[in-house]
């Protein structure tokens, strides 16, 4: 079994940064991508950025310049750090793990961004 442990989120005045982090624990065999979700109150769940298991990234738009994801292949742990925050990144941001062929979420982590 597969549990993903994060850390991070918190409370932040606009413009400032946060860095999320987040670690698969249990049978861990391979790991492949690597992404970065969140969701907004009354909002859809929204795929904020990813990075395939050889570094390459991709972000959505309005993250672009701001938000950076990066991995560490020898810790199976994935970062997203958050500068230049805005109040409409406030949600609760959850990672996603691909190990073998399945995937696997972590709980979520708050990020409150005031104005």
């Amino acid at each position: 079994q597969v549990r993903l442990v994060e850390s991070g989120g918190g409370m932040v005045q606009a413009g400032g940064s946060l860095r999320l982090s987040c670690a698969p624990s249990g049978h861990i065999y391979s790991i492949g991508n690597m992404d970065w979700f969140r969701q907004a109150p009354g909002k859809q769940r929204e795929q904020v950025a990813t990075i395939a298991s050889i570094g390459i990234t991709v972000y959505a738009d309005s993250v672009k310049g701001r938000f950076t994801i990066s991995r560490d292949n020898a810790k199976n742990t994935v970062y997203l750090q958050m500068n230049s925050l805005k109040p409409e990144d406030t949600a609760v941001y959850y990672c996603r793990v691909l190990v073998g062929t399945n995937y696997y979420w972590g709980q979520g982590t708050q990020v409150t961004v005031s104005s």
